[in-house]
This record gives structure tokens, C-alpha cells and sequence, in this order.
């Protein structure tokens, strides 16, 4: 059975650091392009970061540029989310995402499993 399994959601101060891992079960990372997409309260989902697994190009939204990198440790078949200098506006519930493929995009239609979700909250 194909799963997602995010961790380590919590509570940061604002210009604080946090990581939450992205387990994948049933099927192999480097096989997919995977992304995470986090949700603000009354907001529509949106990509912060995806990984292209075709040549592993990496992309990120403006908003987070230099501030958020993801990363994959294949021999543990997790992808991470490293955030920086994280700011009240990052707060939100943050989801990994599998593509149907090795590409990856901003649209949530072409990802087919997703993970429960963590909650990330940024106090001021």
C-alpha cells in the first residue's frame, strides 16, 4: 500500500528553523517526482517546493526562495523539508505529495497520493 507519512509538526518562533521528514511507504522515492503543499488557514493548498526526480532539479516558489530546501535520503526513502528563517505567514498545514510521474508541477491534480498533513505554526 502506497503511503505518505509526515512528522514533526509544532509550534517555532518567528526567524526559527524546523524540518518535518516525509516518509514513503510502498513504493520508492527516486521512481517520483515528490513536492510539498501547505494549506494556510482560509487558503487554497499551494506547492512550496518540489523535487523533479528525473534530474533531480529542484523548485521553489519566490516566497520561500532561499529560505526552504527539500531533500531526499533514498536509503531511507524520506523526503525532507528543511525551513529558515521561518516567518508568521509560513504558518500552515504542510503536506508531501507523490507525482504520477518523475515530473513535478504547482497543480495538485497531477500528485495521486498525499500525506495526513503537519502543522506548522509560526508565533510572532
Amino acid at each position: 500500500e502506497v503511503q505518505l507519512v509526515e512528522s514533526g509538526g509544532g509550534l517555532v518562533k518567528a526567524g526559527g528553523s524546523w524540518g518535518p521528514p516525509c516518509a514513503a511507504l510502498g513504493f520508492t522515492v527516486d521512481d517520483h517526482g515528490i513536492a510539498w503543499f501547505r494549506q494556510a488557514p482560509g487558503k487554497g493548498r499551494e506547492g512550496v517546493p518540489c523535487i523533479g526526480r528525473g534530474d533531480g532539479s529542484r523548485y521553489y516558489r519566490d516566497s520561500v526562495k532561499g529560505r526552504f530546501t527539500i531533500s531526499s535520503d533514498n536509503a531511507k526513502n524520506t523526503v525532507y523539508l528543511e525551513m529558515n528563517s521561518l516567518k508568521p505567514d509560513d504558518t500552515a498545514v504542510y503536506y508531501c505529495a507523490r507525482s504520477r510521474s518523475k515530473l513535478v508541477s504547482w497543480e495538485t491534480f497531477e500528485y495521486d497520493y498525499w500525506g495526513q498533513g503537519t502543522q506548522v505554526t509560526v508565533s510572532s
